[in-house]
């Protein structure tokens, strides 16, 4: 038995809007976000808190968790996911060449919301592959940004990158991220995610 696992994968960011009465916290509007591609949590914790007695350091207290960024770079929004995460006001149509096109506008409208975000972690332990769900409980996403490139000789896959901010719900015990125990497929991981986001 191995005394540790390597991660070696990432896949199926979710996310769902996130709404809190009280401590009770409920989400909706749960759906895949893109193709996952990476992610990274860069976490800021509180000062160390340190009690001295007899000349030394006698007692301390860990800096507490205090936010936290996190970056998943992805394929590519679809128009559902990139209006959810931007909280875009509903797109209008416009009739071009006798074609209905819808257009979503960027405007005094736009409010952007509280979301969970959930994803798999795949790893490998003493040749046997797991997979972990977790999920950010509240988050909210930045405006993406656009960065695209002429085609030259050949194709160069171009990917997104999002930046959210991670901080802690409104629950009595103010979760900030919720670790789901390794599955032995995706699908079962997938599923986990979906029963805490709420996703039917």
């Amino acid at each position: 038995m191995a005394n540790g696992r390597v991660i070696t994968g990432f896949s199926k960011p979710y996310v769902a809007l996130y709404s809190a009465t009280g401590t009770t916290i409920t989400y909706s509007s749960g759906q895949i976000l893109a193709r996952g591609v990476s992610v990274s949590l860069e976490v800021e914790n509180g000062d160390a808190s340190y009690f001295y007695a007899d000349n030394t350091t006698a007692e301390t207290i860990g800096g507490l968790f205090t936010g936290a960024t996190a970056t998943l770079e992805i394929d590519g929004l679809l128009d559902a996911a990139r209006s959810l995460i931007a909280g875009l006001p509903a797109a209008s149509s416009e009739t071009v060449d006798g074609e209905t096109v819808q257009i979503y506008d960027y405007d005094d409208r736009q409010s952007i919301p509280y979301v969970g975000i959930g994803f798999i972690v795949r790893y490998m332990s003493g040749g046997v592959t797991s997979y972990v769900p977790v999920v950010f409980t509240k988050a909210q996403f930045e405006m993406e940004g656009l960065e695209a490139q002429t085609q030259g000789e050949e194709i160069e896959f171009q990917t997104t990158e999002l930046s959210a901010t991670v901080m802690r719900d409104d629950s009595a015990n103010h979760t900030w991220r919720r670790i789901g125990e390794g599955q032995a497929t995706e699908a079962a991981a997938e599923a986990v995610i979906k029963k805490l986001l709420s996703i039917a």
